[in-house]
């Protein structure tokens, strides 16, 4: 995914580089090459999605649990979209509708991105909540030159919201980077939709960013925010 998107990223930035035509065609090859080959590897992916899903009915939480199920059944249809899409590159299914069944995975991804970003904020919403009350409840705030910076600024401004998210992320690494990984995801649903078109620069450079934090959170496990 990483070598995908480095070749979008890559492409863009020289295309305009008129000594630069042959390698533009070798990084869009291999960008295809890798798109192509990251369908193969997830046809197993439905399955995954599937367990993910019955394990998350179990959360005790009602919040986190309707929006992680629901995210994971959405991918998983994204990844059956995803395997006809991949039947049809093959050649296996000819008369498949392309661009039909590309517009199905590419909801059924935003969907579930959407989906994933609502229990991001949750996990926020409530941490900001206790953060106030934490400093509600502080004692000899004047005597605290952290707490009286915090003190001094009013929770229901803007900066005070914005002071507080900076803590909350800041105290919490893999929901910063579990919401940075969704956020940059949305670019390629949000321009194949319509919804906000970027280019193929700003995709690319949020797909190697979304790609750099996955195999972040895969080498040290502690990063991953825990479902």
């Amino acid at each position: 995914r990483a070598t995908q998107y480095t070749c979008m990223l890559l492409s863009y930035l020289i295309e305009r580089n008129a000594g630069k035509k042959k390698l533009v065609t070798k990084l869009k090859q291999l960008e295809s090459s890798m798109s192509s080959g990251r369908k193969m590897f997830r046809l197993g992916n439905m399955v995954h999605a599937l367990v993910a899903a019955r394990r998350t009915t179990q959360l005790p939480d009602v919040v986190p649990r309707f929006c992680l199920t629901a995210s994971n059944l959405t991918r998983a249809l994204y990844f059956i979209c995803d395997a006809v899409l991949w039947l049809k590159s093959v050649g296996l299914q000819p008369d498949v509708d392309k661009m039909k069944w590309r517009n199905w995975a590419t909801k059924c991804y935003y969907v579930s991105l959407l989906l994933n970003l609502a229990r991001d904020w949750y996990e926020i919403s409530w941490r900001l909540e206790e953060a106030v009350q934490e400093e509600k409840t502080k004692e000899n705030l004047l005597w605290d030159t952290y707490s009286q910076e915090l003190n001094g600024v009013k929770c229901d401004s803007l900066h005070g919201v914005f002071h507080l998210l900076f803590q909350i992320l800041k105290k919490h690494p893999p929901l910063l980077l579990d919401l940075m990984k969704n956020l940059c995801d949305l670019s390629g649903p949000l321009d194949t939709l319509g919804i906000y078109k970027t280019n193929p620069g700003v995709i690319g450079f949020c797909g190697v960013l979304s790609s750099l934090v996955g195999i972040l959170t895969l080498a040290s496990p502690h990063l991953k925010l825990k479902q």
